[in-house]
């Protein structure tokens, strides 16, 4: 908890330059692209393969390979993928909606990037961008339970409302 107040500054600078850029979801639980895929639904992760980041590697998914979850698309690099993430949607999904896990500790819904995605714990974690990454990687834990403790509160807001 030492590292949160002094991230503070940090993360009130990153909020204030990416909050007029933050556009209006389509959901208001999920960080989605703006309109539909073939399934129907939008878009998550930006198209990049869940399980891949989840192993570490940043790679676009294939839209033939997809599944839709919470609706929600996903897009896999492969069948393999796509075959594990169906078996086990939990286990992949990205922490807080997929939206930037910095901005849900602060209350607010950013782009969740996953350029700049890291995993602690098995767990997903995805940020608006590289700043907003090295701030959470300075103090994961207080900047993870501050975002858990808001997630609850804010989940079914609108990010625009925050």
């Amino acid at each position: 908890m030492k590292n949160f107040a002094t991230t503070s500054a940090i993360v009130l600078a990153l909020l204030g330059s990416s909050v007029a850029m933050t556009p209006a979801f389509a959901a208001d639980e999920f960080n989605v692209a703006p309109g539909l895929t073939y399934a129907g639904v939008p878009l998550g992760l930006h198209g990049a393969d869940p399980v891949a980041l989840l192993a570490g590697n940043q790679v676009e998914g294939d839209a033939q390979f997809f599944a839709a979850h919470d609706g929600v698309a996903y897009y896999f690099t492969n069948a393999e993928n796509q075959a594990a993430f169906e078996a086990n949607p939990a286990k992949f999904m990205p922490q807080n909606g997929g939206f930037c896990t910095l901005g849900v500790a602060y209350a607010k819904k950013l782009d969740g990037n996953p350029d700049y995605a890291t995993v602690v714990d098995g767990k997903l974690f995805v940020f608006v961008n590289q700043a907003a990454l090295d701030a959470f990687n300075k103090d994961q834990a207080a900047l993870t339970a501050q975002a858990d403790e808001n997630w609850v509160k804010i989940k079914s807001v609108k990010a625009t409302d925050l």
